[in-house]
């Protein structure tokens, strides 16, 4: 087993402008970690893993509006008989459908209840409940582990992050960042959007605000390959851990920019071999099943490893979550739960499930 060592020491955050090096002076606590780079990545998967089962609290109180809209299912279940069972099916098929499960997985879920009410298998409403639950969480487990980051066994891991303009991508980078920065991880985050002119402008605040080094386009409409580029040979030689990429937000419909992300993509295969690691793509949970046909689009495009839905906190539309794995199989690796630092939580598929069931 892979043994790890940790010491604190004190050293200025440096600031990584593309090609040239400018620093600032606010000094920082770096906690260092050094391990073989199996264990690292081991250790911190677990970390976050565990970390994702401690924060039900906040994922119970984000789908707060999912949970009201699925409430009627308990009191539709509450005095359920055997005489009720079409009725009661359609307005729990209602239930869902409003709650954005999609129809094509409402039918299968409410479809399956039938089979088994009329098979003598369900004789209750807390039966019925309980074989609800499963089968949304049988759906969103049909893709094993792979909900957890996959940062493979070479440094830098590098994450590229990808969306539409508006879904809080850099947003979503940011907290990511602080998340694994606090579990012991040397991070550094590339400026790769070089379209948006406030979009570096907005990283570099996260990097302050985290603790975290940046590298930057020193000129206006910088190639984003050659930003991301740069990065990740500077995360290898200075022996980061993680290289977290920005990207340019683009329509899905947008082509010209949706090519950049394959030269993107190549550009830091180049710089480390088998780079990314993870491609997450941020979808807007508000939009509902509105996300599917981007996802779909991106992930065609360069191959999309995993989900980061955001704006959940404010949303009726959890359902999407179950939608999004069943018709993409592409897991959920991360949701939004709110405006603070601590609000992107890493996805369990069972919290969820008593999130909006409870």
């Amino acid at each position: 087993m892979a043994t790890t060592s940790c010491h604190l020491s004190w050293q200025p955050r440096l600031i990584f402008n593309y090609p040239r090096l400018r620093s600032s002076s606010p000094k920082v606590i770096r906690f260092k970690c050094s391990a073989s780079q199996t264990g690292f990545f081991t250790r911190l998967g677990r970390l976050l893993k565990e970390k994702a089962k401690s924060d039900v609290d906040k994922i119970f109180s984000g789908f707060s509006k999912t949970r009201s809209n699925l409430a009627v299912i308990d009191e539709l279940l509450l005095y359920w008989n055997l005489s009720d069972t079409d009725k009661v099916l359609d307005e729990l098929e209602e239930a869902l459908l409003v709650s954005d499960f999609g129809p094509r997985i409402t039918i299968k879920i409410v479809e399956s209840l039938r089979e088994d009410i009329l098979a003598g298998k369900l004789k209750s409403g807390s039966d019925i409940k309980a074989a609800l639950k499963k089968s949304v969480l049988d759906l969103l487990s049909k893709i094993g582990n792979k909900t957890e980051l996959q940062f493979g066994y070479r440094k830098p891991a590098v994450v590229m992050i990808v969306g539409v303009n508006g879904g809080g991508k850099t947003t979503s980078l940011g907290k990511l960042a602080y998340r694994l920065k606090n579990e012991g991880a040397k991070i550094l985050m590339a400026a790769g959007d070089t379209f948006r002119a406030a979009a570096s402008d907005q990283l570099e605040i996260w990097a302050e605000r985290t603790g975290c080094e940046i590298v930057v386009a020193e000129r206006e409409k910088a190639k984003a390959s050659s930003v991301l580029s740069q990065a990740v040979k500077r995360g290898k030689e200075q022996a980061f851990d993680i290289v977290l990429c920005d990207t340019s937000g683009r329509l899905h419909t947008n082509y010209s920019l949706m090519e950049e992300l394959i030269a993107c993509k190549k550009a830091v295969g180049k710089a480390v071999p088998g780079a990314p690691n993870e491609i997450l793509l941020v979808l807007d949970g508000t939009t509902g099943l509105n996300m599917l046909p981007q996802a779909r689009e991106f992930n065609e495009v360069v191959g999309i490893t995993g989900l980061i839905l955001t704006k959940l906190d404010g949303s009726a539309r959890g359902g999407c979550v179950v939608s999004v794995v069943d018709e993409l199989g592409i897991p959920v690796k991360f949701i939004g739960v709110g405006e603070g630092l601590q609000d992107l939580q890493p996805f369990d598929a069972e919290a969820f499930v008593n999130a909006i069931f409870s």
